[in-house]
């Protein structure tokens, strides 16, 4: 059997931790930022991580 390939888009998206947990970043932090209150955008900065519903899913195609 041949191995799997690795989903760049996916693995673009992502970073794991060494815990086994998916980093991602908040989408929403590009552009149209004037409207936004700066508490809001201070917590788009913060990295989240990946639903736990996909985690499993999201680890194979990146190949972790």
């Amino acid at each position: 059997m041949s191995k799997m390939k690795t989903v760049k888009a996916i693995a673009a998206r992502f970073r794991s931790t060494a815990k086994g947990k998916l980093k991602r970043h908040r989408p929403g932090k590009r552009h149209l930022l004037s409207g936004k209150s700066p508490k809001r955008k201070r917590q788009l900065s913060r990295p989240a991580y990946a639903d736990s519903a996909h985690e499993k899913v999201y680890s194979l195609l990146m190949g972790v």
